[in-house]
């Protein structure tokens, strides 16, 4: 009975973000270690630890899971941190294993090690030799580097954004490593980039476009016989490192020549298209006077404050948004979750039903998003910000925004978080009783994610540029450490 190693360490990196990613940083989000505390959490959800966890259920596998770990994306990783998630990873293969499994993002940078999971795989191959075969799977914003596609024999990526299908992901790579242990397939990847720092129009899939074209071509790529996967990576943009942008790996069996030409042709695609973008950029005049309307529907405007994504490294404390709504009168306005820990303990001081006067918001880096607004409200619930995602992503996780205080300004209901997290599922407003179906105006805290659970509910969806961290505004940034040239940042590229 063959014996896997299953593994999950995750991180997107922004390295300009003022907030190091530190060990506590992962248990805000989740951090299990040991195999029982895996299997409890991951065990029959959406994810790719649960792929990987039915996966060697239904293939008869034995199977150690040391840890599953994963942090709102922030800052660089702490080399304390990052020593701390790779030794039970470390200490795990002094056992023998046939294979091994990891979910990794693909855009994680850590103190000394600017390619977290290259280096990782590298330390694994020097431990483990380079027979025993290695599959990772990929958020398709990853920043695939070299050492990855050397060191890991499978390379699969996410292939929607909303990221919906990890679990689906999770179980195609293992698919590949039973063909593997079968002695079915003998994989090897390999990768390709341009000098481009922007690409496949961010990986967006909700609207046709180049991504979901470059997707269609790897369809049918992956039918010819020896190419097994072709993964398309639209790349992290705010990090500063050498091999940061769009990418495509193709993981084959017997056919290099034809996988590097493969891989080549999908980013000449990249290339010629990289000055295509379907982001709409709303300012906050326009998203305000829109919100005066509405059509009857009963359904919500939702406003995504895309440039203060947590999910992007955003801090999500801006208040340009909230700022306008508030000073146009705009009411039945529920906001989810605004940053901000000290206006959370001053609401739990004063109580429920307390009228409280408060500077929310604003105080990580004022620069990008906002300064700290100043509001006078009605403290309307407090609690621990637990809850449980219902989906499509994330589906059966258990998860926490910290605690949590619902603040009544005006018409504005505010959702005060002690920890950053990216609004994605309804519970982020059910869990603080706040029902997102029957508000006029959601403010949600995401650029692209949120689309899965809100956009079927919407009455009309706006991504609302503040000003903040993840602007795309890539001149407000320092790209010391990248190739060059590459574009935008070199016209010339």
């Amino acid at each position: 009975m063959p014996r896997l190693l299953l593994i999950h360490v995750a991180h997107e990196t922004n390295t300009f973000s003022r907030l190091k990613t530190d060990l506590p940083a992962f248990a805000r989000r989740y951090l299990h270690v040991g195999d029982e505390a895996v299997a409890k959490a991951m065990q029959g959800t959406r994810s790719e630890m649960g792929g990987f966890l039915d996966a060697a259920a239904e293939y008869g596998w034995q199977v150690r899971h040391p840890i599953s770990a994963a942090a709102t994306p922030s800052g660089t990783v702490t080399a304390e941190a990052w020593a701390a998630l790779t030794r039970p990873v470390m200490e795990t293969l002094d056992e023998p294993f046939d294979g091994i499994l990891i979910a990794f993002h693909g855009a994680m940078v850590a103190e000394g090690a600017d390619d977290a999971e290259g280096e990782l795989l590298g330390r694994i191959r020097a431990k483990v030799g380079t027979r025993l075969p290695i599959a990772i799977t990929l958020d398709l914003h990853a920043n695939v580097t070299d050492a990855m596609c050397r060191h890991a024999d499978i390379v699969v990526a996410y292939r929607t954004y909303p990221h919906i299908d990890q679990y689906e992901r999770a179980q195609q790579a293992a698919r590949l490593m039973k063909r593997t242990l079968d002695g079915e397939i003998r994989p090897q990847a390999v990768v390709a980039r341009r000098p481009t720092l922007l690409g496949f129009d961010g990986g967006k899939t909700t609207v046709e476009g180049v991504m979901t074209e470059a997707l269609r071509r790897a369809d049918a790529y992956e039918r010819e016989p020896g190419i097994l996967v072709v993964s398309v990576h639209a790349g992290f943009t705010r990090s500063n490192i050498q091999d940061a942008g769009p990418s495509v790996a193709v993981t084959h069996d017997g056919q290099p020549e034809r996988a590097r030409a493969i891989a080549e042709a999908l980013m000449d695609y990249c290339w010629d298209n990289r000055f295509t973008s379907s982001t709409q950029r709303t300012t906050v005049g326009e998203a305000v006077s829109i919100a005066r309307r509405t059509d009857g529907s009963g359904r919500p405007l939702v406003l995504a404050d895309y440039t203060d994504n947590p999910g992007g490294g955003g801090y999500g404390d801006a208040t340009n948004l909230l700022r306008g709504l508030l000073a146009a009168g705009i009411e039945d306005v529920a906001v989810c979750p605004v940053t901000d820990p000290e206006a959370v303990e001053a609401c739990r001081a004063a109580g429920v039903g307390a009228t409280v006067e408060l500077l929310v918001g604003g105080k990580i880096d004022p620069e990008f998003g906002g300064a700290p607004l100043k509001v006078t409200g009605v403290v309307r619930h407090l609690g621990t910000g637990a809850f449980t995602f219902d989906g499509p992503m994330w589906k059966g996780l258990r998860s926490t925004m910290g605690d949590t205080a619902v603040l009544q300004v005006g018409g504005m209901e505010i959702v005060l978080a002690a920890s950053r997290f990216q609004t994605i599922d309804r519970q982020h407003f059910l869990s603080v009783g706040i029902d997102p179906t029957r508000k006029n105006v959601l403010v949600v805290k995401s650029a692209q994610h949120f689309r899965a659970t809100f956009g079927p509910m919407a009455r009309r969806v706006l991504t609302v540029d503040t000003g903040a961290l993840t602007t795309p505004e890539l001149n407000r940034f320092d790209f010391s450490r990248i190739r060059r040239p590459i574009w935008p940042l070199d016209p010339s590229a």
